[in-house]
């Protein structure tokens, strides 16, 4: 570069007149922006492009492509001037010393200026810094102005929020005072008008119970009336009978007959031609019921099997007393679906395959407490192929082999039920349609029947009585067994919280019974609850659980939504807050409390449930005539009522049950001595649906209450009346072809009802004594049966 800075003038004019520095600039451009893989060629086609172009339009990025082209500023003609030497004209030391005497000659003016400025004072700086001082003054003003303004601002804001505050207070204080002016009126209208409706109800059943005291009044004095008298004196008016039943159209002559039974069906046959006709249909013989009828002979059920043979559907023969030819009739009934002979000694492995080779479509068969043997198991499957429920309850000659022919051949493939209660000589296996097990009376049965029915889809398994049964059963239930839907557990002592824990798991469980289940406490049932299964539970037997206390009754009412039967009997430890989160379970509809501590306060808490229809408080001794009344005025919708062995109740409960429980239907007093007639008669003037009564004790009722009831509750089925001294016996047989069912005894109440013949209470030595005589005494008699029973057992 030194050498060319050198050169000679000569040369250094060839290099300018032939533009020797632009091209060799162009070309370095191009090589270094583009990046040839070819440099010569590059090179040669470049010159060649330079030549064409022309030297005069010669520019230094012309060799490069015009997407490659930088934006740079043209400073001078060409960059490799300062190479060459060619240069001096641009920038000479001439020059250079003028940019230098220029620049610092402006940069001492301005400099100057400022000192000038800092030095020399102004002539009116006075006046500025009077400016500048009432400016500050005025800017401090302002300054303190604003901070006055912002500490006035907050107060008023305080100030609003302090009054708005007071304000919401006293509008508050208004409304709890308004509210409470309001509660309390509304309080005094609501008692005013409560008590205008318990007297108009008052008034009415003094009103309705003078009316009924006339019917009773006309009625006996048409009873006194004697044949003896007259015609003349005693005019009678015969009304003819206009209305015919047989005009009635046919469907509802079906169902007024098939509230009939036997016996009067046949008889109504009796009465004419037009009845005759219209007991020939044949809907009415789908189902007959020879159990109901007494002293029915053996000539009279073949010829109602041979007339109705294609009609009937379901026969019943429970505890009937047959020559085994009768049964043979039942083989003709082609069509018969369900067969009933349990309690039938004269039932034999013949008549059963008379039976069998007539009735191949039977879906129902019941054979409990007979004597077939495996004779009568082998043809059960050779001839039921669609038997789907078997009971062989207490047949105990039939053994595990017996049990196994259900399983051969085409067998009963289709069976669902099952019930082996009190065959302790069996073993459930290879049935895997089996849905439905029942063992109660089996008290050899153990963990071991479990792991037999592994294979079975059950649904309900029934076992009562077991002492062998352990919590080991459970542990896999929910494996085995996960639609199972009801278990029924009951007197089985060895279960404990575990069996509880294991069960939770369930979905589908809707029914548990653990009734008299000693050992089961409050931290199982809590284990049960906390798992899915207390969703859908629907029915929950607690009964005897006596270590259960009120936390269990705390989860249930926040865990079983869908919970509608409880039964609580005997748990000593459940409290009145316990039966308070009893009320909270508005799905219930039985609640058994019997033998509880409840008083009258949870029994007016209770109330508030307003839902239930059946309560048992038997052998409740804390509550009285004020607590029934606050649970009946509350419970309108009541049906069943059970207060048996409650001495302290008196005839107010049956005046508070009749005004108003009106539909009730079944009603305990049993072992209430203080029970009389004139409660008896309310009862019956009012009570009109009763279907069930147990007055059993009520020693203070006579022949009278009989007669009442005879008017009054004229849908009275069942009438049980034991230790009633005060109704003869003539009364009673009366009553007997009112009722379909009455159990009658004129004996002293025995001393575990707690009082004596006259009503007396008897102390705990004395009811002990009598107790124990008691016990020994039945100990006796049953010895002396057994013993008249052997000879004829050996015969």
């Amino acid at each position: 570069m030194a050498s060319l800075r050198d050169a000679l003038p000569k040369l250094k004019n060839y290099f300018k007149d032939n533009y020797i520095p632009q091209v060799c600039e162009a070309l370095l451009c191009g090589l270094l922006v583009t990046f040839p893989e070819d440099p010569l060629k590059y090179l040669e086609a470049m010159i060649m492009m330079i030549m064409e172009h022309g030297l005069e339009r010669l520019i230094w990025d012309m060799c490069v492509h015009p997407s490659m082209k930088p934006k740079i500023r043209r400073l001078s003609e060409t960059y490799l001037e300062q190479l060459f030497g060619l240069d001096d004209q641009l920038v000479t030391p001439e020059l250079m010393v003028k940019a230098c005497t220029f620049y610092t000659g402006n940069l001492v003016k301005n400099h100057f200026y400022s000192w000038k400025e800092l030095t020399m004072p102004r002539a009116n700086e006075e006046a500025v810094k009077a400016e500048k001082l009432e400016k500050a003054v005025t800017h401090d003003k302002f300054r303190c102005k604003r901070f006055y303004l912002l500490l006035w601002h907050n107060y008023v804001q305080q100030n609003k929020q302090r009054l708005k505050f007071t304000l919401f207070r006293i509008q508050k204080m208004f409304c709890v005072h308004r509210q409470k002016i309001i509660l309390a009126k509304w309080r005094d209208i609501a008692k005013h008008r409560g008590k205008t409706r318990e007297d108009d109800l008052m008034s009415k059943h003094e009103l309705q119970l003078k009316k009924w005291k006339v019917k009773l009044k006309v009625k006996t004095t048409e009873e006194t009336i004697t044949p003896e008298k007259s015609s003349s004196d005693i005019t009678i008016e015969e009304v003819p009978i206009e209305f015919d039943i047989s005009e009635l159209p046919e469907r509802a002559i079906v169902q007024i007959f098939l509230y009939l039974s036997l016996r009067d069906t046949v008889t109504c046959g009796q009465v004419n031609r037009s009845w005759m006709s219209m007991i020939q249909r044949g809907s009415l013989w789908n189902s007959i019921d020879f159990s109901t009828v007494k002293n029915v002979s053996d000539k009279c059920v073949v010829s109602t099997l041979q007339k109705w043979r294609l009609n009937v559907l379901r026969l019943n023969f429970r505890g009937c007393v047959f020559r085994p030819k009768t049964l043979k009739a039942v083989g003709h009934c082609k069509n018969l679906q369900e067969l009933n002979v349990s309690d039938c000694t004269s039932l034999t492995d013949e008549s059963m395959r008379l039976i069998s080779e007539g009735c191949p479509g039977i879906l129902y068969l019941n054979l409990s407490n007979t004597t077939i043997t495996n004779r009568t198991m082998r043809l059960l499957p050779r001839c039921f192929h669609n038997l789907q429920n078997l009971s062989l309850a207490y047949c105990r000659r039939f053994t595990d082999k017996g049990l196994q022919y259900l399983n051969l051949g085409k067998g009963c493939h289709k069976l669902i039920y099952l019930d082996l209660s009190g065959c302790t000589q069996v073993l459930v296996e290879k049935c895997p349609r089996i849905t439905s097990v029942v063992f109660i009376g089996s008290p050899h049965i153990s963990d071991c029947t479990f792991k037999a029915l592994s294979t079975c889809n059950l649904r309900k398994i029934r076992f009562e009585g077991n002492k062998r049964i352990t919590d080991a059963c459970f542990k896999c239930i929910d494996k085995n067994y996960p639609n199972i839907n009801h278990i029924y557990m009951a007197d089985c002592k060895t279960l404990t919280d575990g069996s509880l824990k294991s069960l939770s798991p369930l979905k589908q469980l809707t029914v548990l019974n653990l009734a008299n289940c000693v050992r089961i406490g409050d931290s199982g049932l809590k284990q049960f609850l906390d798992g899915p299964v207390s969703i859908k539970i629907r029915e929950l037997n607690l009964s005897n659980c006596v270590l259960l206390g009120d936390t269990s009754i705390i989860k249930m009412s926040e865990r079983c939504p869908n919970l509608h039967y409880l039964s609580l009997r005997n748990c000593e430890h459940l409290t009145d807050l316990g039966f308070e989160y009893i009320a909270n379970i508005l799905s219930l509809i039985s609640v058994d409390l019997s033998g509880t501590v409840i008083t009258n306060e949870g029994l007016t808490v209770l109330a508030r449930h307003r839902k239930l229809r059946e309560l048992s408080l038997s052998e409740c001794s804390r509550i009285t005539d004020n607590g029934i009344r606050a649970f009946c005025k509350a419970s309108l919708f009541l049906e069943h009522l059970d207060v048996s062995y409650c001495p302290q109740l008196t005839d107010e409960i049956l005046k508070v049950v009749a005004i108003y429980c009106t539909h009730v239907t079944s009603l305990s007093i049993a072992g209430c001595p203080k029970i009389t007639d004139a409660g008896m008669e309310i009862l019956s003037a009012k009570c009109h649906y009763l279907h069930i009564l147990d007055i059993s004790g009520c020693i203070l009722l006579t022949d009278q209450m009989l007669q009442d009831l005879e008017m009054g509750c004229k849908q009275l089925r069942i009438l049980k009346m034991q230790y009633c001294r005060g109704i003869s016996a003539v009364a009673a047989h009366r009553m007997s072809s009112l009722v379909e069912q009455q159990e009658y005894s004129s004996d002293d109440p025995p001393p575990w009802f707690g009082y004596d013949s006259d009503g007396n209470p008897l102390l705990e030595d004395e009811s002990e004594m009598q107790v124990n005589a008691s016990k020994s005494t039945s100990r006796e008699s049953n010895v002396n049966d057994e013993n008249n029973k052997a000879p004829n057992l050996k015969q």
